[in-house]
């Protein structure tokens, strides 16, 4: 039986390391070439005609998937998708029947993963002209109609750094050429401008009360009438902020949903 060839396709080069590293246990298949960038892919992919592809799909320049779109050959190679995306949009590439593998992967999975390439391409059940192509168009309208908001932040205190999910955040404040995030009866400096903080994090849960202050809207305990219509936010902890009349015109659709 002839070796399935593979090409590899990763601007980062452990992560081809890895991958190269998990495929030398398996006899069957067999490397013929890898890959750095998107349009080194195509290349590589149209001259070879490799039966299984692993793709990394945040590259620059020309992606992973505008490497399968560039694509001419046909049938298309049976392709595994190499990705950082998050858990939203990795349920979207079960629903459409992609393989994928999560950075970063393990043994465990990537030889389900491969398993399941190796029953595909023992079968001939290659991808028909329109069939990856299709599947990937799906995709791509589910991942870009979907807003694009931070889910957590790096933080680096006291000579570490970790994740913070922004949803622990009770609110933030401006400090010089930093934001305060204050989580409970804790607080972290990030630098950056409370503006560009603001356009990462989805509307619908922070509310921008003033020109120096961030809200999460799951911590506000109570509202309060204040003058020149603008209201007094307590918090759960009873921290009050001003909601400004200015960016209570901003927020007026969340102004309603609280009232």
């Amino acid at each position: 039986m002839s070796k399935i060839r593979v090409v590899i396709v990763d601007d980062e080069n452990p992560a081809r390391r890895k991958v190269s590293r998990f495929l030398a246990a398996e006899e069957d298949f067999e490397i013929a070439g890898e890959a750095g960038t998107g349009l080194e892919a195509v290349r590589l992919i149209e001259s070879l005609r490799p039966e299984l592809v692993f793709l990394d799909v945040q590259m620059p320049g020309l992606d992973g998937f505008g490497v399968i779109d560039s694509l001419k050959i046909r049938p298309l190679p049976q392709v595994i998708f190499i990705t950082a995306y998050d858990h939203f949009a990795l349920k979207a590439f079960e629903v459409h029947a992609l393989d994928y593998l999560l950075k970063p992967f393990d043994q465990p999975r990537f030889q389900k993963v491969l398993d399941h390439a190796r029953r595909q391409i023992r079968r001939n059940d290659r991808s028909g002209p329109g069939d990856l192509a299709e599947k990937l168009n799906r995709l791509l309208e589910e991942l870009n109609n979907r807003p694009k908001y931070a889910e957590r932040l790096l933080i680096n205190a006291d000579e570490k750094a970790f994740l913070l999910s922004v949803e622990k955040i009770d609110w933030i404040e401006a400090a010089r050429n930093y934001v305060n995030l204050h989580v409970g009866h804790d607080s972290y400096l990030l630098r950056g401008t409370i503006e560009g903080l603001y356009q990462k994090l989805d509307p619908s849960k922070f509310l921008r009360a003033n020109r120096s202050q961030i809200v999460n809207v799951a911590s506000i305990r109570e509202l309060h009438p204040w003058f020149h219509g603008e209201y007094r936010i307590v918090l759960n902890d009873g921290t009050e902020l001003s909601w400004s009349r200015r960016y209570l015109d901003r927020n007026s659709n969340l102004f309603l949903k609280l009232g």
